[in-house]
């Protein structure tokens, strides 16, 4: 399996993860604890959690190496655009060091 991360810098994590696991979860698994700020999408591919923290959303994906890119994107791109106002900016970190994808202002730019 591989791990990719992401930092999103916002000052409105909870509401952007709530968005994010509510939007996503029409088509896969998806829950949202705002007590504890954390969630997790259920993909059939792999899994991802969401972490709100003090100014950020923390982003892990764990999936087959031949689906990271997708997966990336998908989350990725979905939280960008619920950001538009807020221009947030998406960039994946994979763990082997390489870098993932980055997300910003509904334009994807393959860094990988």
């Amino acid at each position: 399996m591989a791990l990719s991360e992401a930092r999103v810098a916002t000052d409105r994590p909870h509401r952007y993860a709530k968005q994010l696991a509510a939007h996503l979860g029409r088509r896969a698994e998806a829950v949202w604890d705002e007590e504890k700020g954390v969630g997790r999408i259920t993909f059939a591919q792999g899994a991802g959690t969401l972490t709100a923290v003090d100014g950020a959303l923390l982003l892990a994906l764990e999936t087959d190496t031949e689906h990271l890119d997708r997966l990336e994107d998908v989350i990725g791109r979905h939280l960008v655009r619920f950001g538009t106002r807020d221009e947030l900016v998406v960039e994946w970190r994979r763990d082997d060091g390489e870098p993932g994808s980055t997300q910003r202002g509904g334009a994807e730019q393959a860094t990988s």
